[in-house]
């Protein structure tokens, strides 16, 4: 029983480790609102490049876009 739970939570941290664009995002958000507009840029640019295929790309280039940066 262990073993399965054991495996189980392997699988849950690997399947979300694959894909931090979530929690990019998120950061990227709190950024902005603490006036650090340079480094939300550079995490909303993160997921556009090394995320291309999350939700969350257009969310991020309209950012970027709003912030002056690169879509």
């Amino acid at each position: 029983m262990k073993r399965l739970a054991m495996l189980c939570m392997v699988l849950i941290m690997a399947a979300c480790s694959a894909d931090k664009s979530g929690e990019l995002f998120k950061t990227a958000q709190f950024e902005e609102k603490q006036n650090n507009r340079e480094h939300a840029r550079q995490l909303y640019q993160e997921i556009v490049t090394k995320y291309p295929k999350s939700p969350l790309v257009k969310q991020a280039e309209e950012r970027l876009a709003a912030l002056g940066g690169k879509p």
